[in-house]
């Protein structure tokens, strides 16, 4: 299995089909144990190898504060942290999809090794700006 963090190659391909609009369709975000199979070729979401465990439920939760700004060359989108509170599991990496667009993926989170809660489990984003937005884009 491979796990590989990065935007997922169908997503670039649909940003110029203008297939997402990510400040209006309901994006998710999914968590997977470290048998999964996710990477650049990973095209919607999956349930193959989704974690199970207290507080979580199937197909994940929904992304909230989504906003897409711009700096120099370089357009990015931030998220809000997301949080599972209870959360007593293990996940090794997360899959970003969008759930208004036939489950499209979006971006795969590697988390760099197993994880796990025993109370709350957050995904804590990255700074939203040109240099370390999660999703970003460059000439």
């Amino acid at each position: 299995m491979s796990i590989v963090q990065t935007q997922t190659t169908s997503f670039k391909k649909e940003l110029y089909l203008g297939t997402h609009d990510l400040t209006v369709d309901v994006l998710k975000v999914a968590l997977y144990d470290a048998n999964a199979d996710l990477n650049a070729n990973t095209t919607v979401y999956t349930t193959d190898h989704e974690i199970t465990g207290t507080g979580y439920s199937a197909g994940g939760k929904v992304l909230t504060g989504v906003t897409v700004s711009s700096s120099g060359y370089t357009a990015y989108v931030d998220f809000a942290n997301v949080e599972w509170n209870p959360g007593t599991f293990t996940a090794r990496c997360a899959l970003i999809y969008n759930a208004s667009k036939g489950n499209k993926s979006i971006a795969v989170l590697d988390f760099g090794s197993d994880k796990t809660s025993v109370n709350t489990f957050t995904i804590v984003m990255p700074v939203n700006d040109a240099n370390s937005a999660l999703i970003r884009s460059s000439n």
